[in-house]
């Protein structure tokens, strides 16, 4: 298993990807269901009182974290693309209108089969380089890896993931 942060060459863009030992469909699974993204998103210290999905072109994603010190950060997405098992891509409602709070991006994941286990590639794709260097000074990586540090241990634990 390895978790790579990279800045990719476009000025704009920002790329991760992790290897799960775990079958697409499951991690397809975790990534689409609230149920389980309640269980896993946002890494040590986070919870999610509010996650509502329509995974579906067009769809809502309704999503609330609650930091460790209580702070609640509220985020809306609409999904454009959705290819199960292999795309997901989304976008912040307000991408672009919003005068305060985090930068929002279009995020694209993709999760390749790798004879068992899944590559997810995620591409985070900001208006403008000054937006994409604001959500690395704020550590905009850190808790995707911590959730996908904490998304290893919660596959194991879904109907199925005791087979991993």
């Amino acid at each position: 298993m390895s978790s790579l942060t990279e800045v990719a060459v476009a000025e704009t863009t920002i790329v991760m990807s992790r290897v799960y030992d775990a079958p697409r469909e499951l991690v397809w699974q975790a990534m689409t269901q609230a149920k389980h993204i309640r269980r896993w998103w946002g890494g040590p210290g986070f919870s999610n009182p509010v996650c509502e999905m329509d995974v579906r072109p067009g769809g809502l994603w309704h999503h609330v974290m609650r930091f460790p010190d209580g702070h609640e950060l509220r985020l809306e997405f609409v999904f454009l693309e959705v290819e199960p098992p292999r795309r997901l891509v989304w976008q912040h409602v307000d991408h672009g209108t919003r005068k305060d709070g985090p930068p929002t991006c279009r995020t694209s994941v993709t999760l390749d089969d790798l004879d068992g286990s899944t590559r997810w590639r995620m591409v985070a794709e900001f208006n403008s380089p000054a937006e994409r260097e604001a959500a690395l000074e704020i550590g905009f990586s850190r808790p995707i890896e911590a959730s996908n540090d904490y998304l290893v241990e919660y596959l194991k634990t879904m109907p199925g993931g005791d087979l991993l």
